[in-house]
């Protein structure tokens, strides 16, 4: 494999296929990973490729490399999880719900201030850009758009508006855990897509400069996807203690 991809994508490659292991617990936590030269033979990597690879989910929190001491894949906690690649393999986990949730109150906390400064801080080209999302979820409603992609770029472009850039830095995240939430919400909601009407309510007081009811109106909807996912969760609970 290695002689067939460029050394860059294949680190990467390995990167995504050890990260994801590890999320969905194939490494326990607390342990030490599978030896080098083991973990080179079932990659197919050289050694150079590895370690390379080993750095990067170093990086991430995930493993903790140490010299005469091996590998150990760190716990939990230690990762990274505002980090697009490590919540994109969590939510690959069965019953993810509860990190979607907490993900939700994340949320709660970040998007209604940004909606309040977007009101504050708008300039020409995010207003472009937030009308021209909102068109987009106009089409998908017609069915000429994606509906997911449309209500992403809304909400993403929200944080860009806002001039804040660690809220900025958050989109990959934001996108990520989105794709996850918005189906779950929209599902127990009994609705294939999100409302227009809520989110043109949004920009309406975002272009108005009304920094309190853009906030406001922000905190409402994420307020009503938080209750659905409450829901979501009760209901896996319950099948949970059923088949138990």
């Amino acid at each position: 494999m290695a002689s067939r991809m460029f050394s860059g994508n294949f680190t990467r490659h390995i990167v995504q296929s050890l990260g994801k292991a590890i999320a969905l617990g194939e490494y326990p936590q607390g342990e030490p990973l599978m030896a080098e030269a083991a973990l080179c033979e079932s990659f197919d990597a050289s050694r150079t490729v590895l370690r390379e690879a080993v750095k990067m989910l170093t990086a991430k929190g995930m493993l903790d490399a140490r010299p005469r001491r091996g590998t150990i894949v760190l716990p939990e906690s230690h990762w990274n999880l505002s980090d697009p690649d490590i919540l994109n393999w969590l939510l690959d986990r069965k019953g993810s719900l509860p990190i979607i949730s907490e993900f939700a109150d994340m949320r709660l906390a970040i998007e209604p201030a940004a909606a309040g400064l977007a009101a504050s801080n708008l300039t020409d080209e995010n207003r472009q850009n937030l009308i021209a999302a909102i068109e987009r979820m106009e089409a998908a409603a017609r069915g000429e758009d994606d509906h997911l992609d449309a209500d992403i770029a809304f909400h993403v472009g929200i944080l860009e508006a806002s001039g804040n850039r660690f809220f900025w830095n958050m989109r990959h995240t934001i996108e990520v855990a989105l794709r996850f939430s918005i189906r779950i919400t929209n599902r127990h909601k009994g609705v294939d897509r999100a409302s227009v009407e809520d989110h043109q309510e949004i920009l309406d007081y975002i272009l108005a400069g009304d920094h309190q009811a853009a906030e406001n109106q922000m905190r409402s909807l994420l307020l009503e996807a938080k209750t659905l996912l409450n829901k979501a969760l009760d209901e896996e609970k319950s099948r949970k203690s059923q088949q138990s």
